[in-house]
């Protein structure tokens, strides 16, 4: 995986659903304890940050939609959002 670590986009350029992706094509190498102890120390590294990624996208995504939540309930009476709705 040394010389595919080059080749490796940035977490961060990676939309939610490649990171997940890559992040479920990592543990079926690591289970088949096929590669060699480095190969897997840099899978294993890659797999840490692409699942700290996920997880702060998730959170990121939970905050937006509570806060979206709270915006509705508290802004908007069910006649207007029903109509809102309907517009829409």
């Amino acid at each position: 995986m040394s010389e595919d670590k080059q080749n490796l986009p940035a977490i961060e350029d990676m939309t939610f659903r490649q990171a997940m992706m890559e992040l479920e094509s990592i543990v079926p190498k690591l289970e088949s304890n096929t590669m060699e102890l480095e190969q897997c120390l840099e899978a294993y590294e890659r797999g840490v940050h692409l699942l700290r990624a996920l997880r702060s996208r998730l959170n990121a995504a939970n905050q937006q939609v509570t806060v979206l939540t709270g915006e509705l309930e508290q802004g908007i009476s069910d006649e207007e959002l029903e109509s809102t709705l309907q517009k829409a």
